[in-house]
């Protein structure tokens, strides 16, 4: 059970960086793709593993990488850059370990989709940024 929920924990993580990529809310992604608000929302916190049908309309909708949604491989869509988005995760789960910031795994998401896309428009990310967006979303 407990492996369980890391799998869920870090699908949940995933889940929120492709939905904020998309430029979603919780709300509109959930009614995207067929399920319920609040169902939606416990995917992202870890707490229940996403229904097949809901990663097939992800996917199908929005050319989100199933595999990357369920096991982390590949990238979040194919023309991604992935060796980036690992170092962006890398990075910042290692600033909040080093830090003892707890944040949670949706908020840890946004901050990596918004890193990310900086990224892909080519502006660089300095601490300062990542600092500012960690105090936006501190629990």
């Amino acid at each position: 059970m407990r492996e369980s929920k890391s799998v869920f924990a870090a699908m949940g993580a995933r889940l929120a960086i492709a939905r904020n990529e998309i430029g979603l809310t919780q709300t509109a992604m959930a009614d995207a793709i067929g399920v319920s608000h609040r169902a939606y929302h416990s995917y992202e916190k870890g707490q229940r593993g996403l229904p097949v049908e809901a990663l097939v309309a992800m996917a199908g909708q929005f050319d989100v990488d199933a595999a990357w949604i369920l096991l982390g491989t590949k990238a979040v869509r194919a023309e991604h850059d992935f060796e980036a988005l690992k170092r962006i995760e890398t990075s910042l789960d290692q600033h909040l370990n080093d830090e003892n910031i707890k944040i949670k795994s949706e908020k840890r998401g946004a901050i990596v989709a918004r890193w990310y896309q900086s990224h892909v428009g080519g502006r660089e990310v300095t601490d300062d940024d990542v600092h500012t967006w960690i105090e936006l979303v501190r629990e």
